[in-house]
């Protein structure tokens, strides 16, 4: 009598046990999901401010060389256009070579932030406030 009231609480044990570990493991998925997008949104704003700031620095940088290029090649039109001729084949190469410059990049970064194991890691050691045994 006693054996089967003993499997009946560990069956219980084991069902209360069971529900207890999927709930620590969905609270451990929504934390490293957390994690992982707050990386990708901040690596996304980061991105997004730096190409602003450096659209503002090319435009202004464009004007300085038209300006400082007129009178070495006939004139502030001659060397806008000559500044447009530029950027427009410095488009073209961006676009020919995106492969390699924007998306194998990206899909790297993606995959390291979403596919690596965080439990394979290596454990950094951890610093002790204790004193050693002697």
């Amino acid at each position: 009598m006693f054996g089967a009231e003993k499997s009946i609480e560990n069956l219980q044990q084991l069902f209360a046990e069971t529900k207890k570990y999927v709930e620590l493991q969905t609270e451990y998925a929504k934390l490293e999901l957390t994690e992982k997008l707050t990386i990708l949104l901040s690596t996304l704003i980061l991105v997004l401010i730096l190409i602003i700031l450096g659209m503002v620095t090319l435009f202004y940088f464009s004007f300085t060389i038209a300006y400082v290029l007129a009178p070495y090649i006939g004139g502030l039109m001659s060397s806008f256009a000559l500044i447009t001729m530029f950027l427009l084949v410095l488009m073209a190469l961006v676009y020919h070579y995106r492969q390699r410059l924007i998306v194998a990049p990206m899909v790297k970064f993606l995959a390291n932030l979403f596919l690596r194991d965080t439990n394979k890691q290596q454990p950094k050691e951890e610093v002790s406030d204790e004193q050693p045994a002697e």
